[in-house]
């Protein structure tokens, strides 16, 4: 054949096959129609029957039926035209698909031999021959070396990469936990001092001072008049006056009775009683509560003051019952408030209360945190972060852990696109990492991202149920 002839059936064929696809796209023509008229054409060129050349014959489970006569009318079931003739069956060679891995299923099916087709919906279900669930979905085929007796599946490294499949180590280290708790701002309660009198005694005068006023150690806060006191001064003063006789006891009644000491010694050095006697402030803070008026007359033991140091105040958070366990005095915590802005403070933890409460199940821990500016103020709410720390544990990504609601489990990685899916028992959450008590070792490769899709794709919710239920007949 001459080179101009070939050229000649070259265009033949190409103009044949172009008109065969446009043919295809409006008539709905199938692969094997397209190919029966590009045989017919070269048949009609090289004088040779269609019989001579080698036909492909088609194979694969049937996946829809076409209409007999080319017509765009397609049937997910068999049927029959208007006039009786049935649908012919397309199996899946003959069908176009854009999937790269088609072209080599069917081969690879062949090569490797069937153990059972299970449940597509991942149900401990097996069949020895393809059937149909409830639903009408096919059964999926398990080939040699895909199952195990230990419950691993083979996923195809394709799988793998579309999925975006990634595993992470398990590794041993100390779990930086976080435990976040609400706490409240308390008052030191060793900084809390209470004025009260010792003897029924008249209010002569009352200092310049009310509720939340700031003031020193020392300050004068009420003058009084008291005639038991009156009495006890004039005993002093009298012992002091007669040579020889004894003033200590005349000086520890006035002790017993609340005078300062101040007070006690300037009638020492004056020679003279004293009718007003002033009662000063024993602390520095803020005034919490004055009951102090002019003129009133005060019972012994009643409250005329109560006075805070608010230089350091105490933050009391609560805490859930197990997690008491974990904590020790001394252990950091980070500590914000929500109605001052800023960086949040540091402090440790200074006590835990022997003692839970007996309706929210929780304890009481105290921090104590310096006041030096007064912006933290009795009753404020805040946000306690506790950093808790260990010995190392085995932990893993939280994304790594399936909950099955009865079970937690993580997928194993075997390598060579084995999986195995394995039950643990899990510790404690932080930082996004999660402890594994019992069932994975360090070192061991889990599945930390596309668990799920894994899931799916390899029908690992069979091995799942496997591990609890009786392995079903097949």
């Amino acid at each position: 054949m001459s080179g101009a002839l070939r050229f000649l059936m070259t265009a033949l064929v190409a103009g044949g096959a172009a008109w065969g696809g446009l043919a295809a796209g409006e008539r709905g023509v199938t692969l094997a129609s397209l190919r029966d008229a590009a045989v017919a054409q070269v048949s009609a060129l090289t004088g040779r029957g269609a019989a001579a050349m080698p036909a492909a014959e088609p194979t694969g489970p049937v996946i829809y039926w076409r209409h007999p006569d080319g017509l765009p009318e397609w049937s997910a079931t068999e049927r029959q035209t208007s006039d009786g003739r049935a649908f012919l069956p397309v199996r899946a060679s003959e069908d176009l698909s854009l999937d790269p891995d088609a072209a080599t299923a069917a081969p690879e099916a062949g090569e490797r031999s069937i153990l059972y087709y299970r449940n597509p919906m991942g149900l401990p279900d097996t069949s020895p021959v393809p059937k149909k669930d409830s639903m009408g979905m096919d059964y999926i085929p398990v080939y040699a070396g895909e199952d195990s007796d230990d419950g691993s599946v083979t996923v195809s490294p394709g799988k793998l990469q579309r999925t975006g499949v990634r595993t992470a180590e398990a590794v041993l280290a100390p779990l930086a936990a976080t435990l976040r708790a609400p706490g409240i701002v308390v008052l030191d309660e060793r900084r809390v001092s209470v004025i009260s009198l010792r003897a029924d005694a008249f209010i002569e005068t009352v200092a310049d001072v009310t509720t939340g006023s700031t003031i020193a150690e020392g300050a004068p806060l009420v003058t009084l008049y008291s005639p038991e006191i009156a009495q006890a001064i004039a005993q002093f003063v009298t012992d002091l006056r007669a040579e020889g006789r004894p003033i200590d006891g005349a000086r520890q009644r006035l002790e017993n009775l609340g005078v300062p000491d101040e007070v006690i010694d300037r009638i020492a050095a004056e020679g003279r009683a004293s009718v007003s006697i002033p009662i000063m402030a024993p602390r520095g803070g803020v005034v919490l509560e004055r009951m102090a008026v002019e003129g009133m007359m005060s019972e012994a033991g009643e409250t005329l003051f109560r006075i805070a140091d608010t230089s350091t105040v105490w933050v009391i958070a609560e805490v859930p019952e197990a997690a008491l366990t974990d904590i020790v005095p001394g252990t950091e915590v980070r500590i914000s408030f929500r109605g001052l802005a800023g960086d949040p403070m540091t402090g440790r933890i200074d006590t835990i209360y022997p003692e839970v409460d007996m309706m929210t199940r929780t304890g009481k821990l105290r921090i104590a945190l310096p006041n030096p500016d007064g912006r933290l103020l009795a009753n404020m709410f805040a946000d306690v972060e506790i950093m808790l720390a260990g010995a190392p544990v085995v932990q893993v990504p939280e994304g790594a852990v399936i909950d099955t609601g009865d079970r937690q489990v993580v997928i194993l990685d075997l390598g060579e696109g084995r999986f195995r899916p394995e039950p643990v028992t899990l510790g404690r959450r932080g930082d996004g990492m999660i402890e594994i008590v019992s069932g994975v070792a360090a070192g061991d490769r889990v599945v930390s991202a596309a668990t799920f899709l894994i899931d799916a794709e390899s029908n690992l919710n069979a091995a799942l149920a496997a591990l609890a239920a009786p392995e079903a007949d097949q």
